[in-house]
């Protein structure tokens, strides 16, 4: 039995960009994607300008997510994306 960690490459995140991607999407106002990929600091400044600006900072998430499917990203722990 092998444990999530070793199933991938060294210095590659066990997060998939397609799903951060999708989450940073759909509830990217919530800072699901980035909650997803570890990042809590960016999820709750998303959510905290989510709430304050009634909803209109949620086009942040949206941005967001679609970067990440673009471009990729890094987890919590700054390792790459997995694809």
């Amino acid at each position: 039995m092998t444990t999530p960690h070793q199933q991938y490459p060294q210095g590659v995140s066990d997060k998939s960009k397609v799903v951060a991607g999708v989450l940073g999407i759909l509830l990217g106002g919530f800072g699901v994607g980035r909650f997803y990929m570890g990042d809590t600091k960016t999820g709750v400044l998303q959510l905290v300008v989510t709430v304050v600006t009634c909803g209109l900072g949620g086009i942040w998430g949206v941005i967001d997510g679609i970067l990440i499917l673009v471009n990729g990203g890094v987890d919590g722990q700054g390792r790459p994306l997995r694809d």
